[in-house]
């Protein structure tokens, strides 16, 4: 049974997100030979302020900060 877990900045909209999912699993089924029925995709999402690159947050880079 894989698990795959998607870590992302919030804001993928649900159609987004159920794309997201039905991809990985055709990836794992094509790649792996992984049964789909058994394949579980986690979205983890988290506000851009609780996200950092280079020493800044999201929210501040996108700011122009």
């Amino acid at each position: 049974m894989p698990i795959v877990t998607v870590k992302a900045i919030e804001s993928i909209s649900p159609e987004k997100k159920e794309e997201l999912m039905n991809r990985i699993t055709i990836a794992l089924k094509e790649v792996l030979g992984k049964n789909p029925e058994a394949t579980h995709v986690i979205i983890e999402e988290f506000p851009e302020e609780n996200y950092g690159i280079r020493g800044k947050t999201v929210a501040a880079i996108r700011a122009g900060k």
